[in-house]
């Protein structure tokens, strides 16, 4: 089992848990919203389709040969269409900067994010760098160079 090592931002809330498992079975772990010291006790309103990064107050180290995967939280999509704008993020190995979530609210009405509230999910996942090799043509394939839906419906 990979350890993330987490330290803090200066100024972040110590309150704040640190990226959890809610179950035995949760493949992502959640982040929680760790909004800057005036905005706390107001929380932060995204108007429909504005995305904004929200701040978790965490840095990671990530052992080398695995990223974090920042996913969004299916609740949250579904109640109230806010979602990631770059769904999955990607937290490489050798990232030691500010860890902070772009939601986006996809939905009809202004959402709330609170001091404290989950907004995302962090998935560790393994990572393989490959080597890339210019040759003169590709092997073929029983698709070929079928495009987009190509392989049925829609």
């Amino acid at each position: 089992m990979p350890v993330i090592n987490v330290t803090r931002d200066a100024g972040a809330d110590p309150t704040i848990a640190l990226p959890c498992y809610e179950t035995t079975g949760s493949a992502g772990a959640d982040l929680r919203a760790n909004l800057p010291e005036p905005d706390r006790a107001t929380g932060w309103t995204l108007a429909p389709m504005e995305r904004r990064i929200v701040p978790t107050g965490l840095r990671v180290e990530i052992p080398e040969g695995f990223e974090m995967q920042i996913r969004p939280r299916s609740g949250l999509a579904a109640k109230h269409g806010v979602t990631l704008a770059n769904a999955p993020g990607t937290i490489d190995s050798d990232y030691r900067g500010p860890l902070g979530v772009i939601l986006i609210n996809l939905g009809a009405e202004p959402f709330s994010v609170g001091h404290g509230d989950r907004i995302a999910q962090a998935v560790i996942a393994p990572v393989v760098q490959a080597s890339y090799a210019l040759v003169e043509a590709l092997s073929g394939t029983a698709r070929g160079t079928g495009g987009f839906g190509s392989t049925g419906r829609g």
